[in-house]
């Protein structure tokens, strides 16, 4: 497939002596430098991707450990607050905080949690569902 260029621009690679696929008018160092980018980037995935496959949950209330649940199997487990009962929901590989008694049910919309080191908090309800995984927690995905 060739490329379509302007009339004006056609001219100016033509006279330039350009013609053609573009791929051969790289020079070893382009390559090089193409090259090592790319290297760079699939490095830069695989070191900076935090968070692996999550074993465990583990609720809070008010930053006090209440328990901790393992994702192998599936259960529901009720955890009372200031507000009322919070509901947490566990199935193979994930966790999700069911029901809250808060106003704005921000926890219950943040949905299903699979990844290590993934939060809901229900704020108002001061209830806290973490999940961890094996190895130590590289990151927060809270922002303080």
């Amino acid at each position: 497939m060739k490329a379509v260029l302007p009339e004006d621009l056609r001219e100016v690679f033509s006279k330039a002596g350009y013609s053609g696929s573009w791929h051969k008018y790289l020079k070893v160092g382009d390559w090089l430098v193409l090259f090592l980018s790319c290297a760079l980037v699939v490095l830069s995935y695989t070191l900076l991707w935090r968070g692996g496959v999550a074993d465990r949950a583990i609720v809070k209330r008010d930053g006090q450990t209440i328990i901790e649940i393992s994702l192998n199997s599936a259960s529901k487990t009720r955890v009372e607050g200031p507000l009322g009962t919070t509901v947490i929901e566990v199935q193979p590989g994930r966790a999700r905080v069911f029901s809250d008694p808060g106003p704005r049910q921000y926890c219950v919309q943040q949905g299903w949690l699979t990844r290590a080191g993934a939060v809901a908090i229900c704020a108002p309800n001061h209830i806290t569902l973490e999940l961890n995984g094996r190895g130590e927690a590289r990151y927060d995905s809270l922002g303080y």
